[in-house]
């Protein structure tokens, strides 16, 4: 009988060491969450036979089964059927699981049937005519649920800019969501597709994230060319690749690689430069980001990215919960990005980081300069 017992508890304990390390493996992992816009009785742009709801949920859908057949990532969908999920449980699945980004997933769509081309969006305030018209497009989906004016605190989806009244701390993911949406935009390139750009505009679905997050256009459904190769088995293959890539490419730059990730090809630089007022930033095409240095801190210098935003504030520590040493730098007046601590010392620039993450700065990150211009940290600690 005492031997029935100790094998009993040497089981439970076993069990238990199991469960220990199942979770400690599985929350390491890359949590992805990806949203296929529209569903069940909306069916988002319907051109030429061709369903926006369709296309997005097949792409979705590919995009994760090339990703979880990573083991260093996990996926989690906002839906895997053709059905109707409202604007803001779409957020809340990806806040529910922790998710490092949130990806949503559309088709464009434009009258004039020979517009072509994808673009990615970030949450924001722009005010630039076709983006709002974007939004207020991807927006209206709200009008389908029940008490949306209860439910989203008043806000109109016909006047986009209504949603004026977001914090610092929401657009404190905003520079990582630039760098997924540019990582995503190159690739699209490399498939010989026209580049919009990455822009920026008020979706409701993005807003409440807390996690970088972009929106995809991944081309015009209204186009009848592009149209039918987003709706061909090969054409959906060939951007699920790209959009995957870009997300592994953006793990490695921010999180580290690990030894069982795919490794995707360089991504190409666009074929085209999208308008100047359309373009919030793309990595190969925006001059070197260079930043203000002690003149006896020459070579390499780590700093903590903290936030992004659209407006510049007060380097006080009033402003950044406490942090001193904060410094802002800005491209072309239109995004002011916040850093804090200043070091060659790797290790205290990692001590400086978990500062600032103690202070409230989860999205927090570190980044690299080698006199005066930006690098990879990778690059850095090479």
């Amino acid at each position: 009988m005492r031997m029935l017992h100790r094998f009993k508890y040497l089981s439970l304990f076993f069990i238990f060491l199991f469960s220990c390390y199942s979770y400690s493996q599985s929350s390491s992992k890359f949590k992805v969450t990806l949203d296929a816009g529209h569903g069940g009785h909306d069916f988002g742009a319907i051109y030429h036979g061709h369903i926006e709801k369709n296309i997005a949920l097949a792409i979705a859908l590919k995009v994760g089964k090339i990703l979880e057949a990573n083991p260093n990532f996990e996926v989690n969908y906002t839906r895997k059927t053709d059905v109707f999920i409202e604007l803001v449980e779409r957020s809340s699945i990806a806040n529910r699981v922790d998710s490092n980004i949130f990806v949503s997933i559309h088709c464009n769509a434009n009258k004039n049937t020979s517009a072509d081309g994808s673009e990615t969006y970030v949450m924001g305030l722009n005010k630039n005519a076709s983006n709002l018209a974007v939004a207020k497009s991807e927006n209206a989906v709200i009008t389908l649920e029940k008490d949306y004016k209860q439910k989203y605190e008043g806000f109109d989806p016909n006047n986009p800019s209504s949603m004026i009244g977001l914090t610092l701390m929401q657009e404190e993911y905003l520079d990582n969501s630039i760098s997924l949406a540019s990582k995503i935009q190159d690739q699209f390139a490399g498939l010989n597709k026209k580049t919009r750009g990455v822009k920026q505009a008020p979706f409701m679905v993005l807003h409440k994230a807390y996690m970088p997050r972009v929106l995809i256009e991944i081309g015009f459904i209204s186009n009848p060319a592009e149209g039918a190769r987003l709706d061909s088995e090969d054409g959906q293959q060939d951007i699920a690749q790209a959009i995957a890539n870009a997300i592994i490419s953006y793990k490695k730059e921010y999180f580290g690689s690990n030894s069982s990730d795919p490794i995707d090809k360089p991504s190409k630089k666009m074929s085209e430069v999208p308008k100047k007022e359309e373009i919030l930033i793309s990595k190969t095409e925006s001059p070197v980001e260079k930043i203000e240095q002690k003149s006896d801190n020459s070579g390499i210098i780590f700093r903590v990215q903290i936030a992004a935003a659209n407006k510049k504030l007060d380097l006080v520590p009033s402003n950044f919960k406490g942090l001193n040493n904060v410094k802002s730098t800005t491209d072309n007046g239109q995004l002011y990005k916040y850093t804090y601590g200043e070091t060659s010392d790797y290790n205290e620039a990692k001590r400086n980081l978990e500062e600032a993450k103690a202070k409230g700065y989860s999205s927090a990150y570190l980044i690299a300069f080698k006199d005066g211009k930006k690098i990879s940290v990778q690059d850095a600690l090479k």
